[in-house]
């Protein structure tokens, strides 16, 4: 049995980051049967404080064999059923840093308790029936949540959002199975099945499946954010950008060309969504190994990207550069950038539209390539921080447009749900086929039986311990 199942006995672990000179707060948290002794036996709380469920005493910890003082603190308990674990809990509120925390925690151990293992604490929720699966995970995306959006979607999963309508499709699947074996068991005594019916009522467990499945790539979007790479010949502004739009000086800019000579990373929220923004190096020919290498490293991070910036100088026109760097990125979404329109006479820059026809004009007078007619088309003026807006409004509007939707996203699921709801939706269709070619009720039972397992390994009613290992042993220590 894997050692993250030997839940067992008192743990103990660190429940905050644990930086030098940072934090004012540490927590130390013990679960287990032993808690409270092991609290009364490090904690000393002065005068009369009681000694009971959800209270915090004030008071010192010291040393249970040489008293010596470890450090002033606060003790909250919480005793068995009503804590986080369901069993009997207290938490060491020390001072932050490292040294207070570490020498409680070394005490709690030396005095009956053991290292938690990673997750372990929601494991013990979980198995003792405080959490399901779902909230579980729910717990672990608002741990990690990096934007509001993913925050509200991860305490979405703690409310039941999603455990709620699996549980009540998994009912709804043990209700006709139940009414198929009935009919094999007592076929005299009861009507013939319908199977009209029957097929009607899986057809809707089929949809709400497809509609859970739908929100999948949301929810992937809110865990990992969008990766948008920012390309570009040298000197058209892509750092100017990402400086104007990060509101930082994170790339540097010169009027030289072939300044960026590596990726340079800046991580943003934009409507809720986190956004990965890469500067990349100017795409050109060059001899320079260096550059060399950071172009290849920009075509790389291209066609890696979810969504590409192709930035273009307005005063330069539409250049035979900027046609070869379209066509190495065409088949990724795009959105043109119009940048340095500044340096264009005001009359040519009214509006985006003038100046995609003078773009075009310039570009054929040379008998170069017209501009693209790309769909998402913006204009900035990034060294004068205009047009951030527009990007980012053209950026929600691509989302949307798409299978993955900016808003309503109080409910998502992750890769293990869906691979379980996609097989519950296969079982299903696999029970319509049987059906169809009149097959003896005992083959409907058993992919039928299939759609429950696999709805029930969400919500953590069928589930393996592998699956829980691999849940839970990506929490921290701590959790």
């Amino acid at each position: 049995m894997s050692e993250l199942f030997a839940t067992t006995g008192t743990i103990a672990a660190i429940a905050t980051a644990v930086v030098p000179q940072q934090g004012s707060v540490g927590i130390v948290r013990v679960s287990g049967s032993q808690a409270m002794v092991i609290a009364q036996t490090l904690f000393h709380a002065p005068g009369r404080q009681v000694w009971e469920s959800h209270r915090i005493l004030y008071g010192y910890i010291r040393h249970p064999q040489t008293q010596q003082l470890v450090d002033e603190t606060l003790l909250l308990i919480m005793k068995a059923p009503r804590s986080y674990t369901r069993e009997d809990v207290v938490e060491f509120h020390c001072h932050g840093g490292i040294m207070a925390v570490q020498q409680v925690l070394q005490l709690c151990l030396e005095n009956g308790a053991r290292l938690a293992q990673p997750g372990e604490f929601t494991l013990r929720a979980f198995l003792n029936g405080r959490l399901d699966l779902t909230q579980a995970e729910g717990i672990a995306d608002l741990v990690g949540a990096r934007s509001p959006q993913a925050a509200q979607t991860a305490l979405a999963g703690l409310q039941g959002k999603l455990a709620d309508p699996i549980r009540q499709l998994r009912a709804n699947c043990l209700d006709i199975l139940a009414e198929i074996e009935a009919r094999i068991d007592f076929e005299e005594d009861l009507p013939p099945l319908d199977d009209k019916v029957i097929i009607s009522e899986i057809k809707k467990i089929a949809a709400e499946i497809t509609r859970l499945l739908a929100t999948k790539d949301k929810g992937e979007l809110l865990r990992t954010g969008l990766k948008v790479a920012i390309v570009g010949r040298p000197n058209v502004g892509k750092s100017s950008l990402l400086n104007a739009w990060s509101q930082s000086d994170r790339a540097i800019v010169t009027d030289l060309p072939g300044t960026t000579r590596d990726v340079v990373e800046s991580q943003l929220v934009v409507g809720g969504i986190p956004i990965q923004v890469l500067d990349t190096a100017g795409i050109r020919e060059t001899t320079d190994q260096v550059e060399k290498i950071g172009v290849e490293r920009s075509r790389r991070a291209a066609n890696a990207a979810d969504l590409v910036l192709l930035t273009i100088d307005a005063s330069a026109d539409w250049t035979q550069g900027d046609q070869e760097i379209y066509e190495q990125v065409q088949h990724r979404p795009l959105i043109l950038v119009i940048n340095k329109i500044d340096l264009v006479e005001e009359r040519e820059s009214k509006n985006l539209q003038s100046q995609i026809v003078r773009l075009s004009v310039r570009a054929a007078s040379r008998r170069e390539v017209e501009v693209p007619n790309l769909k998402y088309k913006i204009v900035t003026a990034a060294a004068q921080n205009q047009g951030i807006d527009a990007l980012e409004t053209a950026i929600l509007e691509i989302i949307k447009s798409g299978k993955v939707q900016a808003a309503d996203m109080d409910l998502a699921i992750n890769q293990r749900q869906a691979a379980a709801l996609t097989q519950a939706k296969i079982s299903l269709e696999q029970v319509q086929a049987t059906i169809a070619q009149q097959l003896p009720l005992d083959f409907w039972t058993i992919d039928l039986r299939g759609t429950i397992q696999a709805l029930g390994q969400i919500t953590g009613e069928e589930v393996t311990e592998s699956v829980l290992d691999k849940i839970f042993s990506k929490f921290c220590i701590g959790k």
